[in-house]
C-alpha cells in the first residue's frame, strides 16, 4: 500500500452520479473550499532532525519541566486577568452570539467556523453558470418549436416514435397493455421554468461536481382525463410526452448528449438528462428536463396517502377499491409532479420572510451530504428538497394547534438545530404530522413516516422507507448529542467529516445479488415490497443483536434514448447494513416464547422453521429456542443471516451472500472479546491472594495493582495463546502500608526494596508448590531509580513481574529538584527519576484500571486496541509509540465517537481510529481522552494550558511531539516525552492517510490485510531476521522429539527471553546516534532504518561518533558514512538472528 504524498488539501468528495438532489432545489454535489488542517508532512523520511532531536539536546530536562510549569501558571493568571478586565465586553459578545449558539457553547469559535464555511460554499456566478444559462435558453427555444402530435393509439404511437425518431418511450413497469382505449398525444408545454436551487441561488459552490439544474416542462391539462390518475395512465402519458421532447431536442441540438434517467431513483419519474458533448470545466453542468402538470389536474382527495389508485380490471369503481391496499408512493409521485412550482414559491417566500432560512438550509445541505443522505430513494429519500420544505412548513405551521414550530426570528444555526430536534424527537411513523389538514385522517403504512403538507396534498417523506427514516432519526439524534458536547468543538464532526462509508458507518454488511431476490418481480412497486420484506425478516431475525438495520438498493443508471429501460432491479447487489449491540451480538442461544404461549410459539416456529426447538432450562422454564454453533468457523451472526436468507428468500440468495465487517478477526488470535484474558485475570487474583496470605512479611500489604497490557485486555497476543507459558511476565505494582521503618534516603530505599523482593520470593517458593521466583535488576547506573523486580512463575504457565511502590520516593526526588545546592546533573537525574516514578507506579496502574473498566463497558474495545497495535507493529512503529499511547488512540474512538455512535465491531472501530489518525494535527492540537466520563472543563483547561506551554517552550518539537493527555493524566507527556520524533509521527500520519484512502476507494471490496502491509522501500536499509527466532513456535517444536519441545516451552529461563528484542536494543545503543531504527516488537521479522542527517558528508576530522570513509572531492577530503561497514557490523552483531541485510540507499 503506497503512502501518498502529503500536502494541504481541500475536503475531498466524490461527485454523485445522480442528478439534482432536491425535487425543486437543484444541488451541487460536494462541499468545496472547506479546508482541512491536515498534518503537513514536511517531516518526511529525509527530514533533518531524524534521530537528532535528542542527540544535541543541551537544555536541562528539569529546567524545561519547571519552565513548562511556570508558563502554564502564567498563562492561567493572564487568562484570569483578561477575563476580569474584559468581562463587560465578553458578556455583550456572548449575549450577541447566544442566539446563534443556542446557549450551548462558551466561546464564539463555533459561530466563526460556521460563518467561514458558509462564506466558502455560497454559489458564485462564473463561466460555468453562464454556459449553463445559455444552454437553458437553447433548450427552451427548441422545446417551444416542437410541433404537436395528433392523438394515436398506444401501439401506433410507440412504433412511430421508434421508427421515425429512434426514441424508446421510457414506460414504467408494468408496461401498458397494447389494447388500451386511451390515446397518446403531444401539445406544446403550458410553460417552461427553471426551478430549484439554481434560480434561488441556493446551490453549493463546487467546481468538481457538475452543476445540476432542474427545468420543469408543464404539460397542458387538456392532455389528461379525469381518471388518468388510475393504473399508471398518467405515467404512461408522461413518459410519451418526455419521449416527444427527447425526439425534438435530439434532432436539432447536436452539441448535447441526451439520456433518460429515473429522477430520484423513482421508476415512475423518468426525466431527460442533458449534458454537453465537450467535457471542460466551463461545461461541467447537467440539466434535468422534468415533465410536470398544472395544479388541480387531479383532485387531492383522490390522491390521499390512504387511497388506492392501482386497481385490477374487475375493481374499477371507488366502492370496490376501498378494500384494496393503499398506494401512497404512487399517489405522492403524481402529486409531486403537480406542485414543483408551488414548492418553489414556498421556499422563496421562506427565504424572504426569515433571515436565517437560507443559511440554515445551506447547513442542512452540508449535513445531509456528509452523511450520504439524499432525495434518491436508494439514499434515504430525504435530501435537500425535503429538508428545505420541512423547515419551510415548520416556519409556517405545525401539526395539532397549527402554531409554527419554528420562529422566523431564529438564527440560521437555531433553525438548523431545531429542525434536527423535530426530526429526532417526533416519531412521524407512529404519529403522522398533518400540517394544515384539518379533518383529515392519514395513517402510516409499514412504518413509513408521514409529514403531510395539507395545502399541497402531499406527504413530503413519501420516498422514505421505515429503515431510512430510522436511520435519519438516528443521525439527527447523534448530531444533537455531539452539538451538546460542551468540552470539545464538534464543528468538524457535524459538517466536515464524511460518515457515509459502509465499512466505517456500519458494523456489518451483507451483499445479495438482486437477481437472487427479484426473479419473480414483474412490477416496479413489487421491488420495494421485496425490500420491505427483507427489512422485516432481518429486523425480526436479529432481534436485540442489532440496533439498526438498513437496506441500500443499487444505483440506477441512465440509458440511451433508443434503448428500452433496463431492468435495473435485477442488476447489482442489494446491501443490508447492520449496526450491532455488542452485548448481545455473539450470543449462542436465543430464547423464544414459552411452550404454553401457543399463538406466539406457533409464530416463532413459522418464522424459524426447523431451527426452532423446545428446550428446558435450569430454572425450569420450557422455551422455544435457537442454538447457534459458538465454535464454528462461520461467526454466529453470519450463521443467522445465512439461515434467514435460505428460509425466506431461497437457496440462491443464501449461497450468493457476501459478508463484510468481520474480516479483521482473523488477523488476531482469539478475537472474541475478553475471554482469552480471563485465565490470566484469575491467575492475578491467585497471586494477590498468595501475597496477602504471607504472614511473615514485616509490613502489611496496602494494594496490589495490575500495570500491564496483558492485565488490561490489550496485548496483541493473548497470554498462553501459542505456548505453555507466558512469553513475558505481566507487570504488577505492590505497595505496603505506610511505616516509619523505611529509610529516608533514595538509594537505601532501593536496597530495601530488593530485600523485600527477596523475602517475597522465598515465601512464594516455600508456601506455593511449583512456583519459581527470580530477582531481576534494572536501571543499572541510576541508583535513585527503581533497581529491581521479582518474577513469579506459576506451574500453570502464568508469570508476573512485581515492583514495589514506596510513596516517600516522590517527596525525596522533589526535594532534590527544589534544592538550591543540587548540581544541574543531579537535578537532571532527579527529573528523570520523578517522571519514571510517576509513569511506573502511579500512571500505569491508573491507566490499567481505567482500561479494564472500559473494556468491560465496551466489549469490542479490547480487539480494537489489539488490531491497532498490530497495525503499528506491522508498520514497524511499535518501538516509537508506547502501548499506552496506542491504547489512548483507540479509546478516543469509543469515548468520543462523533460523527458516529459508539462502534460495536472491532473492524469498524479500527478503521475509524485510522481515520482519526489520518486527520490528527499533532502539531497544533493536543489529544485529550476521556477515560470513563469524568473529564471536566478544569481537566481540559489544565491540559490545554500545558500543551500551549510546551509548544512555546519547544516550538521545533524536539522533545514533545505528541501531547496525549487524559482525564487521569493532564500532564500529557507521561507516555510521549522524548518519543516519538517528528519523522515518526509524520510516518504514522502518512500511513494512516494511505489506509484511509484505500478504505474509501475500495469500500466493500477492501482486503483488510492490505492495510497491514508496510512499504519497506521507504527505508534506507532493512534487516531481515531469521524466522526461527521470531515465530511463536519453538525451534524444536517441528522436530521429532515432542518431549524436548514440551520441556523447552515450560522452561522458566525462557520467560521474558526475546533475543530479537535484545538485538534491537543493542543496535539502538550502539548506533542510535547515527540512524533511526524502526521495529515492530517481539515477533516482528524486520528491523528497518534511516540514516540520520548528522551522518551526511562533512569535512574530515577525527573522533567522529560513527564509522566513516575518507573521500576526495576536488582538492578537499571529506568524511562519508561507511554504510557498507556499518551494515556488515550489524549483521555480525546479530549472528544467526539475521537472515539478510538489504540496502536501499
Amino acid at each position: 500500500m503506497a503512502v501518498p504524498s502529503s500536502k494541504r488539501r481541500k475536503l475531498s468528495h466524490s461527485p454523485s452520479p445522480v442528478e439534482d438532489d432536491d425535487a425543486s432545489i437543484a444541488s451541487g454535489n460536494r462541499v468545496e473550499d472547506v479546508e482541512e488542517d491536515d498534518v503537513s508532512q514536511d517531516d518526511d523520511m529525509e527530514e533533518a532532525d531524524v534521530g537528532a532531536d535528542d542527540m544535541d539536546e543541551d537544555e536541562d530536562e528539569s529546567e524545561e519541566e519547571e519552565e513548562v510549569q511556570e508558563k502554564a501558571v502564567k498563562a492561567k493568571d493572564n487568562k484570569a486577568q483578561k477575563a476580569k478586565s474584559n468581562k463587560s465586553q465578553a458578556s455583550s459578545l456572548e449575549a450577541s452570539s447566544a442566539a446563534y449558539t443556542g446557549g450551548t457553547f462558551k466561546s464564539n469559535m463555533f459561530k466563526l467556523q460556521v460563518d467561514q464555511m458558509l462564506q466558502n460554499i455560497r454559489p458564485r456566478q462564473g463561466k460555468r453558470e453562464a454556459t449553463a444559462a445559455e444552454a437553458l435558453h437553447k433548450l427552451k427555444k427548441q422545446m417551444d418549436a416542437i410541433p404537436n402530435r395528433e392523438p394515436l393509439p398506444l401501439l401506433e404511437a410507440e412504433r412511430d416514435m421508434i421508427k421515425k425518431s429512434k426514441v424508446a418511450i421510457p414506460f414504467p413497469e408494468p408496461r401498458p397493455a397494447h389494447d388500451v382505449k386511451y390515446k397518446l398525444a403531444y401539445e406544446k408545454p403550458q410553460n417552461i421554468n427553471v426551478v430549484g436551487s439554481f434560480p434561488l441561488k441556493l446551490s453549493l459552490r463546487d467546481h468538481q461536481a457538475p452543476l445540476s439544474i432542474d427545468m420543469v416542462v408543464t404539460m397542458p391539462k387538456s392532455l389528461f382525463q379525469e381518471k388518468d390518475y388510475l393504473n399508471h395512465r398518467y405515467f404512461y402519458k408522461r413518459a410519451f410526452y418526455l419521449a416527444c421532447i427527447a425526439a425534438g431536442l435530439k434532432s436539432s441540438l447536436k452539441d448535447f448528449v441526451f439520456q433518460f434517467v429515473n429522477f430520484r431513483n423513482n421508476p415512475l419519474h423518468p426525466v431527460l438528462l442533458v449534458q454537453p458533448k465537450e467535457s471542460t470545466s466551463e461545461n461541467n453542468w447537467r440539466i434535468n428536463i422534468i415533465p410536470g402538470i398544472p395544479e388541480g389536474t387531479f383532485s387531492n382527495s383522490k390522491l390521499l396517502p390512504s387511497k388506492n389508485c392501482v386497481r385490477p380490471a374487475q375493481s374499477g369503481d371507488d366502492d370496490q377499491a376501498q378494500d384494496l391496499p393503499a398506494t401512497p408512493f404512487y399517489n405522492a409521485s403524481i402529486q409531486s409532479d403537480s406542485h414543483i412550482t408551488s414548492y418553489l414559491k414556498l421556499l422563496h417566500g421562506s427565504s424572504t420572510s426569515c433571515e436565517g432560512y437560507t443559511d440554515a438550509y445551506m447547513l442542512g445541505r452540508v449535513w445531509l451530504r456528509q452523511r450520504g443522505l439524499a432525495s434518491e430513494s436508494n439514499k434515504g429519500g430525504f435530501g435537500n428538497f425535503e429538508f428545505a420544505a420541512t423547515m419551510a412548513n415548520l416556519l409556517r405551521t405545525g401539526a395539532g394547534s397549527g402554531k409554527p414550530v419554528l420562529s422566523s426570528g431564529y438564527s440560521s444555526y437555531q433553525l438548523f438545530k431545531a429542525t434536527l430536534q423535530y426530526l429526532a424527537v417526533k416519531d412521524l411513523a407512529k404519529e403522522p404530522a398533518l400540517l394544515d389538514a384539518a379533518g383529515l385522517s392519514v395513517t402510516s403504512e409499514n412504518g413509513q413516516p408521514v409529514l403531510y403538507d395539507g395545502p399541497r396534498g402531499q406527504n413530503l417523506l413519501y420516498k422514505m422507507t421505515s429503515w431510512s427514516y430510522q436511520h435519519l432519526r438516528a443521525e439527527a439524534r447523534t448530531t444533537l448529542k455531539m452539538l451538546g458536547d460542551n468540552l470539545f468543538d464538534q464543528f468538524d464532526a457535524a459538517f466536515i467529516l464524511r460518515s457515509d462509508n459502509v465499512l466505517t458507518r456500519y458494523d456489518m454488511a451483507v451483499r445479495v445479488p438482486c437477481s437472487a431476490l427479484t426473479a419473480t418481480v414483474s412490477e416496479d412497486r413489487q421491488v420495494l415490497e421485496r425490500y420491505a420484506k427483507m427489512y422485516k425478516v432481518f429486523s425480526q431475525g436479529l432481534g436485540d443483536r442489532a440496533t439498526h438495520v438498513t437496506i441500500h438498493s443499487p444505483e440506477q443508471e441512465s440509458w440511451g434514448l433508443g434503448s428500452a429501460r433496463p431492468n435495473m432491479e435485477r442488476k447489482g447487489d442489494l446491501l443490508i447494513a447492520v449496526n450491532l449491540d455488542s452485548a448481545n451480538a455473539s450470543r449462542a442461544v436465543d430464547h423464544g416464547p414459552a411452550a404454553e404461549q401457543k399463538k406466539e410459539a406457533a409464530a416463532f416456529r413459522q418464522f424459524w422453521g426447523e431451527k426452532a426447538e423446545l428446550r428446558r432450562f435450569r430454572d425450569g422454564s420450557i422455551l422455544e429456542s435457537l442454538v447457534w454453533a459458538a465454535n464454528s468457523e462461520m461467526p454466529i451472526l453470519q450463521q443467522i443471516i445465512t439461515f434467514l436468507l435460505y428460509r425466506h428468500f431461497g437457496q440462491d440468495a443464501a449461497a450468493s451472500a457476501v459478508f463484510s465487517g468481520d474480516e479483521s478477526s482473523r488477523l488476531i488470535k482469539q478475537s472474541n472479546g475478553l475471554a482469552a484474558f480471563q485465565p490470566l485475570m484469575e491467575a492475578f487474583k491467585t497471586l494477590e491472594s498468595d501475597i496477602r496470605g504471607m504472614d511473615d512479611l514485616p509490613l502489611t500489604i496496602r494494594s496490589i495493582l495490575a500495570a500491564d497490557s496483558q492485565l488490561r485486555y490489550s496485548s496483541v497476543e493473548p497470554p498462553l495463546s501459542s505456548q505453555r507459558q507466558m512469553k513475558r511476565p505481566a507487570d504488577v505494582v505492590l505497595q505496603f502500608e505506610g511505616s516509619g521503618r523505611w529509610p529516608d534516603d533514595l538509594v537505601a530505599i532501593q536496597r530495601t526494596k530488593i530485600a523485600f523482593l527477596l523475602k517475597i520470593g522465598e515465601l512464594f517458593e516455600s508456601s506455593s508448590e511449583g512456583v519459581t521466583s527470580r530477582i531481576g535488576l534494572e536501571n543499572e547506573g541510576e541508583e535513585i531509580l527503581n533497581q529491581a523486580f521479582l518474577d513469579v512463575i506459576y506451574p500453570t504457565g502464568f508469570s508476573f513481574g512485581i515492583r514495589i511502590h514506596h510513596d516517600r520516593e516522590q517527596t525525596l526526588v522533589e526535594r532534590i529538584l527544589k534544592s538550591q545546592s543540587a548540581a544541574p546533573s543531579e537535578k537532571e537525574t532527579a527529573a528523570i527519576a520523578l517522571a519514571t516514578y510517576k509513569r511506573v507506579f502511579i500512571k500505569s496502574p491508573a491507566h490499567t484500571q481505567a482500561l479494564q473498566k472500559l473494556c468491560t463497558r465496551y466489549p469490542v474495545l479490547s480487539p480494537t486496541v489489539r488490531l491497532l497495535k498490530k497495525w503499528f507493529s506491522e508498520h514497524l512503529l511499535s518501538n516509537h509509540f508506547s502501548e499506552e499511547v496506542i491504547e489512548l488512540f483507540a479509546i478516543n474512538t469509543f469515548t468520543r465517537p462523533w460523527p458516529y455512535n459508539t462502534p460495536s465491531s472491532p473492524q469498524a472501530a479500527f478503521l475509524r481510529t485510522l481515520t482519526f489518525l489520518s486527520r490528527f494535527d499533532w502539531r497544533a492540537d493536543p489529544l485529550i481522552v476521556d477515560l470513563g466520563g469524568d473529564l471536566n472543563a478544569e481537566n481540559m483547561a489544565a491540559a490545554t494550558t500545558r500543551f500551549e506551554a510546551w509548544r512555546k517552550l519547544d516550538p521545533a518539537l524536539n522533545r514533545v511531539v505528541l501531547f496525549v493527555a487524559s482525564s487521569n493524566d493532564v500532564e500529557g507527556t507521561t507516555w510521549t516525552d522524548g518519543t516519538p520524533a517528528k519523522v515518526v509521527c509524520g510516518r504514522m500520519t502518512a500511513l494512516a492517510k494511505a489506509a484511509t484512502a484505500e478504505v474509501e476507494a475500495k469500500s466493500l471490496a477492501l482486503d483488510v490485510e492490505t492495510l497491514f502491509v508496510s512499504p519497506l522501500a521507504d527505508y534506507d536499509f532493512v534487516i531481515h531476521l531469521n524466522p526461527a527466532y521470531t515465530s511463536n513456535k519453538s525451534k524444536v517444536a517441528s522436530g521429532k522429539y515432542k518431549n524436548l519441545a514440551i520441556a523447552e516451552e515450560t522452561d522458566a529461563e525462557l520467560v521474558d527471553y526475546t533475543p530479537t528484542d535484545a538485538y534491537f536494543h543493542e543496535l539502538q545503543t550502539v548506533y542510535g546516534q547515527s540512524l533511526a531504527l524502526f521495529y515492530g516488537g517481539a515477533g516482528s521479522t524486520t528491523i528497518a532504518g534511516l540514516w540520520s542527517p548528522v551522518t551526511a558528508a562533512r569535512a574530515w576530522k577525527v573522533n567522529l561518533s560513527y564509522s566513516t570513509v575518507p573521500v576526495k572531492k576536488g582538492e578537499e577530503v571529506i568524511a562519508e558514512l561507511n554504510k557498507s561497514a556499518v551494515l556488515a557490523e550489524m549483521a555480525r552483531l546479530g549472528g544467526e538472528l539475521v537472515k539478510k541485510v538489504e540496502a536501499n540507499r
